[in-house]
């Protein structure tokens, strides 16, 4: 077994969009396991855009890190020593661990994952947090009905593409915004009706006059800014927006100003409702249940970037803010 181990800690805070610079791959030595811990070796670590809010100080739904702290991420792993009786060397989990070779954590930190059922990394992608953000958030957030004009942006993303066909599977048309045109054809392959190139058009408002003529039901909005403006502007009697993220907004130092949202909820009496899938916790088994009968049937399918190596984890999570990955984005350690 390693007695060393790299990890990825916080280096500073970073002002404005993150660097290299904002990333320290420290070396340190594995510690002996006292009683009902772990040693995981990762496999494949997810990075995801709210991570940039843990580089804060202030408060936020997820804790910050303090500088010098070791970052944190969704893993699967290898057990490869314990000290419990729960887990035995060689048994597949995943768990909240660090940016790292190695993690050692307390047993119950861990859940199974079955690689016979389906291949390691969905358990970071579609049936782990992403595809549960996406289930809950739909259905429960935005309750779709059939025939409803669901929009969707940042749909090509891990949580946007399994949106997309959860709410295509529910009989809803669907719009998706995507920052590129193999993007756009990607949103179509899983079953888009349209979708919409916002780094082509200036004018949303318009692209959504020909993409949803019949206005907005159901906004599910990963990303804010002008997108959600002209989105707001579209918006049907009883719509439902369901806010996932802001990752228009996470880079900025300031208060971000733009137009007044409030007044045009009142005409047509939208509900919106920010969401946390935590909140969900005790329900995630049904949507594991549920997304994992949907991929086995191929109602719906998934798309994975991957990079290689624990030392691509800063490029991997800062591509996260130039539209580089289509699905879900992660960094494999180790083989598996």
């Amino acid at each position: 077994m390693h007695e060393t181990n790299r990890r990825y800690v916080l280096a500073k805070r970073p002002e404005g969009v993150p660097d290299k610079e904002t990333f320290e791959l420290e070396e340190t030595e594995i510690p002996e396991l006292e009683t009902g811990q772990v040693l995981v070796q990762t496999v494949y670590l997810s990075v995801d855009p709210y991570m940039r809010d843990r580089m804060r100080a202030g408060e936020s739904y997820a804790e910050p890190w303090d500088v010098g702290d070791p970052m944190q991420a969704a893993v699967v792993g290898r057990v490869v020593d314990s000290e419990t009786d729960q887990w035995d060397d060689g048994d597949y989990v995943t768990g909240e661990l660090d940016w790292a070779e190695y993690t050692v954590t307390d047993s119950s930190a861990l859940h199974p994952v079955d690689p016979d059922l389906a291949p390691l990394s969905t358990y970071l992608g579609v049936l782990g947090m992403p595809g549960r953000t996406a289930y809950f958030g739909l259905l429960e957030e935005g309750k779709p009905t059939p025939g409803d004009t669901v929009v969707v942006s940042g749909a090509a993303g891990a949580v946007g593409s399994t949106v997309v066909q959860i709410a295509s599977i529910a009989g809803c048309r669907v719009v998706g915004f995507a920052g590129s045109d193999t993007k756009v054809e990607y949103l179509e392959e899983i079953g888009a009706d349209a979708a919409i190139n916002y780094k082509q058009t200036d004018d949303y408002r318009a692209a959504l006059d020909d993409a949803a003529p019949e206005g907005v039901d159901v906004y599910f909005d990963n990303v804010g800014g002008p997108i959600t403006d002209a989105v707001f502007t579209k918006l049907n009697t009883d719509a439902r927006v369901a806010v996932c993220g802001q990752i228009a907004h996470y880079n900025e130092e300031g208060v971000v100003t733009g137009p007044r949202k409030l007044p045009q909820l009142l005409p047509v009496r939208a509900t919106v409702s920010g969401f946390i899938v935590s909140d969900y916790a005790p329900r995630f088994e049904q949507a594991t249940q549920r997304l994992g009968e949907w991929v086995a049937t191929g109602d719906i399918t998934y798309r994975e970037t991957v990079t290689e190596g624990l030392e691509s984890a800063p490029d991997a999570f800062l591509g996260l803010f130039e539209g580089e990955n289509i699905g879900k984005q992660l960094v494999k350690v180790t083989d598996e």
